[in-house]
């Protein structure tokens, strides 16, 4: 799964996340993207999942890119425990995606297979997407 392999501090506060993605937004690795068009935490196993789906159906044809990673703690406290004693410890770590943000990239395959592969990785996502496709160089 993936995380960071060394952070400043333990924990985080939730934080808010208003507005569009400003950076990431654009498929530039790839020929067609995975766009997010919701506001959402997607933990690392959500993004594992999807690179599987992708992986399982493209059978070693073409590349994939995972263009978010989850950097941010979010703690939980275990069942039946009363309030107080502190903050809990990490439970799984998420990437904060805004509306806008290019989650996965596909190349090197038809259009109608890209199609299909990011169908299948938008499954495993919480949030609705939809697909992207390389702008031309200006």
């Amino acid at each position: 799964m993936l995380m960071p392999k060394r952070i400043k501090f333990r924990k985080s506060q939730r934080g808010s996340m208003r507005g569009k993605a400003t950076r990431g937004h654009r498929v530039t690795f790839g020929d067609f993207g995975l766009q997010s068009t919701e506001t959402a935490w997607i933990t690392a196993r959500q993004i594992e999942a999807g690179r599987i789906a992708a992986s399982h159906f493209l059978r070693g044809e073409g590349k994939v890119w995972i263009r978010i990673f989850p950097h941010k703690p979010v703690s939980g406290k275990p069942l039946e425990t009363r309030m107080g004693k502190g903050k809990g410890d990490t439970d799984f770590w998420a990437a904060c995606v805004k509306p806008g943000t290019v989650l996965y990239e596909v190349g090197g395959i038809p259009e109608d297979v890209a199609r299909q592969v990011l169908n299948r990785m938008s499954h495993k996502m919480p949030i609705k997407c939809r697909m992207a496709r390389r702008q031309a160089a200006l």
